[in-house]
């Protein structure tokens, strides 16, 4: 994968720069993407280049699907290509649903679910000419429960859309040697709690974990693993 180029969005810091310092270790560049933390940017760029890999940081308000369309098209004119997406961004609102106003729904869809639409299709048309791509998502362990979601409710619809969106590109994107796969982490050692809880951080995952399973699906041996959700959950079950 020495000449492959991935993005990873959000990868200004934690999880996301997690990912993108892991992909630094198998692929010719990184693209590192951030909102406002420009400095967290600079940060990632300079360690994924320790590691050997090119990278330069790349503004972009992933809420505007013609910004996420325009990040890619960007990524690809630096490179030259693009061949692994990591749609990680995914902001998280814990309110009452009875509480959320039109706007926390769009905020939270539009970033969490129509980007990652975005993103992805302006990266196929290049990795179908190629006849190669890695598209993974970043979702939610409990996603495809179905359950309740008092407190997350505009999130864990986001996130399910996002399982149906990953699951319907990996059946149409098979045939181009394109797969699309979702890893979708618990609890995350550091990350956010959820209000009231306490949980033994022994049990729970990492970004480290998180970074482990993207690498595996975004490489050059995983071409027919596609429309699979991996869980990284620890041994916490939500």
């Amino acid at each position: 994968m020495d000449k492959r180029v991935a993005l990873v969005t959000g990868s200004a810091r934690g999880m996301g720069r997690a990912i993108a310092e892991a992909l630094a270790g198998v692929c010719g560049a990184v693209a590192v993407h951030y909102r406002s933390d420009a400095a967290g940017a600079d940060e990632t760029v300079r360690s994924i280049r320790m590691r050997g890999a090119g990278s330069e940081a790349f503004p972009a308000d992933l809420s505007d699907a013609a910004g996420a369309a325009a990040l890619v098209g960007s990524v690809e004119k630096a490179f030259g290509r693009l061949d692994i997406l990591v749609n990680n961004v995914g902001p998280f609102l814990v309110k009452a649903w009875h509480e959320l106003e039109a706007g926390d729904w769009e905020a939270i869809l539009r970033v969490n679910l129509l980007a990652a639409f975005a993103t992805m299709k302006a990266a196929l048309p290049g990795m179908r000419s190629r006849g190669w791509g890695r598209i993974v998502n970043i979702g939610y362990s409990r996603a495809e429960q179905l359950g309740a979601f008092p407190t997350i409710a505009p999130y864990a619809v986001a996130k399910t859309g996002l399982v149906i969106l990953t699951r319907t590109a990996a059946k149409t994107e098979a045939r181009h040697g394109i797969t699309v796969n979702l890893v979708s982490p618990g609890l995350i050692r550091g990350g956010a709690m959820p209000p009231g809880k306490t949980v033994d951080p022994e049990t729970l995952g990492g970004v480290e974990d998180v970074a482990a399973a993207v690498l595996g699906l975004a490489g050059e041996d995983a071409g027919k693993i596609t429309g699979t959700n991996v869980l990284v959950a620890g041994t916490w079950k939500m």
